[in-house]
């Protein structure tokens, strides 16, 4: 679908023998997932081997107990585990044959062993000492606990934490900021966990909700790989664990001070200057090589208090954990050349709570409730600019829109172990969801955009830019509910899973609403040419200039089905061979807002494989790999200008006169036929039936993934991986009624007697049947209907194409009280011809309807390296204890540009064809992949290489014993300020290049310092 456009606004390790089948070393305390415990989970497992018949009691600080016999084979296992350390005592009889403690990350297992209790001691693991590789996992993933969090320089989000994972990048700066790519997909195909139950944005899936960073205990990112009880994500999967009360009393606060004064100012931006190329002309020459952008008027500065509590209620049963945190962010916003040129002040207060309770109903029966609240509100102001100077003016009467959201999670979850071998878990959550965003003030004035393209015969120098702070708005409520049933039953060497995974998410009055008449101000360069013959907007004549009206409205009501159900066995084939079996089953129906299904998926089948071999059986070295298909549903906001009615139109007028006061265009002379839409847009009831295909494939994805890990010397662990990503089925919008209407008509319909539309849902590059209403000779419905079967060859598109190749490197040591390393290095290739369901070159997020796909002008010269590629991505972290006192950390990176995309009108001969539409056969304007009379090859050019470097310094007097941290933290320490991203649009008009092109959007953020100071007791 078009898109809509707008320029504007220590501990030590204790000695031991190895005296059993399985080194110690095999506890996960890294990467993986061992015996088939897996993403999206709050537990961990410990398992191992022990003499038959002994029997096995794990206990922790919270009065949990778990007692099992050793099966006939010397192997035990207990899954289902809360995260945190457990004691594990083995007893032959009465006599003890050892005693370990060891601390469990989720989703992880920790091998536990026992043998000769002539040579067995009580032992310590300490979890961050020891380089383990764990043999039970086959999947790939990054576990960061709360203690690393205090360690490093991060930044305090879910998504921050998340690209310390391999591969993993941010989204397309000044479009999606603080959202994630994993593995080449896009930033909408990620999964978010709050405590095991689904926090992802239940709109549009991009990005999701995270905990107060102090009341996070560990945060799991999955980069692939994970098995049948998980599904719904083909890119990545985010998953935070919460912190829980034990039978110690702790509190504590925290202060965290992000300064002005301590932030490097931003660079200038200026317009670009380029030599064209003949014929072709800037959109406003007297921009040319002026002064755009000032970055050093833009920044913010924030403060951050928060608290907590933990303790029992009722000791050894009851358990409560209270967090607390809010931050108010204080900016200043000013405008580009090109914006009204008003300076934007504001406040954004955000608070957090976070409270969990653990019951222990007995030694086999665990409720767990957890509830988080977010509420976020933004309040700000306008005052006069004088762009030139950079000089602040005086206030004015007019505002930008007030917004914000509250949220709230509330999750039930219960554990019983029902037998020693057999564990059920059932989770139910619900999550509600207010947004609001409206503009203040009167809404008497129109909103004008693009001010500076008035005509200047009429306002000379004198620009008028309007009074209104906004002219759309949100008013939304959503909710989502979950329903989860897992059964685990071990059978000798068989881990069974059976389980069912329900999601339910409703949105009410989601989308836009229009408050105030929007004028859009634009120049042609050569006034003779129609503005669109297609739509049958004339030419503009005169010196060219004219100006459009615009209206946009979208709001609507809809839900989203997902229900799905699996199978998984995990087989220890032999002592050294694990094998991960599973096969998961995904339905999804799509609502729209009179409750008529106009998406439903018939069965998916998802098989999942994993293998992992201990090479020499002592945990030193591990060969896995992994295949899987991977669905991914299309969210509820598909029904946004879809499967609901819409209205997106402009209508094109001249103008004689400009209103001094309100910058509203006088003396207006039609140029078209009314309101004009490339989509056909007007408000109209869209036929559910006809919208979606009944054959339409869910998007999925299938991946394969192989590597090994190694020890050396005595801490250290390396080891390499492979990845391929083949997207096979996507779903994206077609806006051709003429190619179905020629297939009508080769049918021997009359196109006049049936009811077609512009747009519809389709699998790009494949063959779907689409069901038209029949009409009567009064163009009323007969109640029956004409199916029409269209081909990638009927639409004259190409095959859908995405492929991501990788090779992730890494080495590690982990932290033994002194210091620690990892360094990672990814090679990768992305190519195809479509990123998924956005399209970041622009930053259009209307999910799987972006302008890809609509036509198959717009897809010709589309393929190649797509907006997710980095060739190289190099990250290094560490810490180093200078003294007991002082710690020393960085984080850094380095990686290559970004692919830089141009979109022009479409002259590949590089003719100006006067008896061509103006360029632009399907009226979409600047969309084609060509630019200046040659096909833009995506990727041909990349945005500069950027390196990161932050570091902290953090302070534990011995004279406040350990109670006291001070540290500070400082992000991109050098200063770097290289684009992140630029402008792609090349064209205003035929041959009239658009003054911002190329000009840079964002930037590396300056050098900031952030300082905390933190009591806990």
């Amino acid at each position: 679908m078009n898109r809509v456009k707008f320029r504007q606004g220590g501990v030590s390790r204790g000695s031991y023998k190895f005296a059993f089948k399985r080194s110690v070393l095999a506890v996960a305390f890294g990467l993986c997932v061992a015996n088939g415990v897996q993403a999206q989970s709050t537990t961990g497992s410990i398992h191992g081997s022990a003499p038959e018949g002994a029997t096995v009691i794990i206990t922790n600080n919270s009065g949990f107990s778990r007692t099992v016999t050793v099966d006939a084979s010397g192997n035990y296992n207990i899954r289902s585990l809360p995260i945190g350390t457990y004691t594990v005592t083995a007893k032959q009889g009465e006599e003890t044959i050892g005693t370990r403690t060891v601390p469990i990350r989720v989703g992880a297992g920790a091998d536990v062993s026992f043998g000769d209790p002539d040579v067995i001691e009580t032992v310590m693991v300490t979890g961050e000492r020891l380089p383990a590789i764990d043999t039970g996992a086959t999947d790939t993933r990054v576990v960061i606990t709360s203690e690393q969090l205090n360690r490093m320089p991060i930044g305090r989000s879910a998504e921050d934490i998340a690209l310390l994972a391999p591969g993993a990048n941010g989204g397309a700066a000044g479009y999606f900021d603080g959202l994630v790519s994993f593995g080449g997909a896009g930033i909408s195909e990620n999964a978010y966990y709050i405590n095991g139950f689904i926090s992802s944005d239940p709109l549009s899936n991009l990005g999701g909700f995270d905990l107060p960073f102090g009341a996070i205990d560990q945060q799991e990112t999955y980069t692939g790989g994970y098995g049948a009880k998980y599904g719904r994500s083909s890119g990545g999967v985010i998953n935070q664990v919460g912190k829980r009360g034990d039978n110690e009393f702790h509190y504590g606060a925290q202060v965290v001070f992000r300064p002005k004064e301590l932030r490097s100012s931003g660079p200038k931006t200026y317009f670009q200057d380029m030599e064209l190329p003949e014929g072709y002309e800037y959109e406003n020459e007297s921009l040319v090589g002026t002064l755009y952008e000032r970055k050093s008027e833009d920044f913010s500065w924030s403060s951050t208090y928060s608290g907590y509590v933990s303790g029992p209620l009722i000791e050894n049963t009851l358990f409560g954990f209270v967090a607390y945190e809010t931050e108010l962010e204080e900016m200043q916003n000013s405008p580009k050349a090109t914006q009204n040129q008003f300076l934007e002040e504001g406040e954004t207060d955000t608070s957090k709570l976070y409270a969990k309770l653990d019951w222990n109903v007995s030694e086999d029966h665990l409720l767990e409730f957890t509830y988080m609240q977010e509420k976020e509100d933004y309040d700000g102001s306008y005052s006069a600019w004088e762009f030139e100077k950079g000089k602040k003016g005086e206030s004015l009467d007019i505002s930008p829109n007030v917004d914000g959201h509250e949220s709230e999670f509330t999750i039930l979850n219960y554990t019983g172990f029902l037998t020693e071998t057999l564990t059920l878990n059932a989770m139910y959550g619900h999550g509600s969801f207010t947004y609001y965003d409206t503009p203040v003030g009167t809404l008497d004035y129109p909103y004008i955009s693009s001010y500076r393209n008035q005509d200047p015969s009429i306002v000379g120098d004198n620009f008028v830019q309007g009074l209104a702070g906004g002219y759309n708005g949100r008013d939304a409520e959503d909710t989502t509910d979950g329903i989860r049933l897992n059964l685990e039953w071990v059978l000798g060497d068989h881990t069974l899973t059976f389980g069912i995974d329900n999601m339910e998410f409703e949105a009410e009055n989601e989308g836009t609403m229009q408050f105030t008449d929007v004028w859009v101000y634009a120049h042609a360069t050569d006034p003779s040419k129609p503005i669109s013959s297609v739509l049958g907007v004339g030419a503009p004549g005169g010196d060219g200039y004219y100006v459009y009206q615009y209206f946009y409205e979208t709001a609507t009501t809809m839900k989203l089905e997902q229900d799905a159900y699996y199978i998984e066995d995990s087989w220890q084939v032999t002592d050294d061979i694990l094998l991960n079996l599973g096969l998961r089953n995904d339905k999804f129906t799509n609502y729209n807002n009179v409750g008529e299904a106009y998406m439903e998926s018939d069965d998916q089948w998802a098989p999942r494989l994993g293998v992992a071999w201990d090479v020499f059986g002592d945990s030193s070295l591990k060969l896995f790999a992994n295949a899987g298909r991977y669905y991914l549903a299309m969210p509820n906001n598909v029904a946004i200008r879809g499967a609901s009615a819409s209205t997106y139109t402009r209508e094109y007028f001249t103008y004689t006169g400009v209103d001094p006061e309100t910058g509203a265009p006088t003396g207006l002379t039609a140029l078209g036929p009314g309101p004009v839409s490339s989509n056909g847009e007007y408000g109209e009831p869209v036929d559910p039936l006809a919208f979606a295909p009944a054959d339409l494939e869910s998007m999925y994805q299938d991946e394969y993934i192989m590597g090994f890990e190694k020890t050396f010397l005595e801490d250290w662990t390396y080891g390499a991986k492979f990845t391929f990503r083949d997207l096979k089925s996507g779903i994206d919008d077609v806006c051709d009624p003429y190619s179905m209407l020629d297939k009508l008509s080769e049918m021997g319909v009359d196109p006049d007697t049936v009811d077609w539309q512009y747009c519809y849902m389709f699998n790009p590059g494949d063959t779907n049947t689409f069901s038209l209403a029949n009409l009567d000779a009064s163009g009323n419905p007969t109640g029956t209907r004409t199916e029409v079967t269209m081909s990638a060859d009927d639409w004259g598109m190409p095959k859908l194409k995405r492929e991501y190749k990788a090779i992730d490197l890494f080495v590690e040591r982990p932290f033994d009280g002194k210091w620690e390393l990892r360094v990672d290095y990814t090679y990768s290739k992305l190519q195809g011809n479509t990123e998924g369901q956005v399209k970041s070159e622009f930053g259009q997020d209307n999910i799987s309807k972006t302008q890809d796909w609509d036509v198959a002008e717009l897809m010709m010269f589309s393929d190649g390296y797509l907006a997710n590629d980095r060739r190289h991505q190099l990250k290094v972290r560490g810490s180093y204890a200078l003294t007991d006192e002082v710690l020393l950390s960085a984080n850094a990176s380095i990686k290559s540009g970004m692919p830089i995309s141009c979109l022009g009108y479409y002259n590949p001969d590089g003719s100006i064809d006067e008896s061509s539409p103006a360029g632009d056969p399907v009226s979409y304007g600047s969309s084609y992949h060509t630019c200046f009379g040659s096909v833009a090859e995506p990727g041909k050019e990349r945005t500069p290489w950027t390196r990161n470097l932050d570091l902290a310094v953090t302070y534990t007097p011995a004279m406040f014993e350990d109670k006291l941290s001070l540290s500070l933290q400082v992000f991109n320490v050098l200063d770097e300020q290289e684009p992140l991203q630029v402008d792609v649009t090349s064209e205003e008009g035929p041959y009239t290049v658009s003054n911002t092109y190329r000009v840079p959007i964002a930037y590396q953020t300056p050098r900031y310092a952030m300082l905390t100071a933190t009591l806990n007791f």
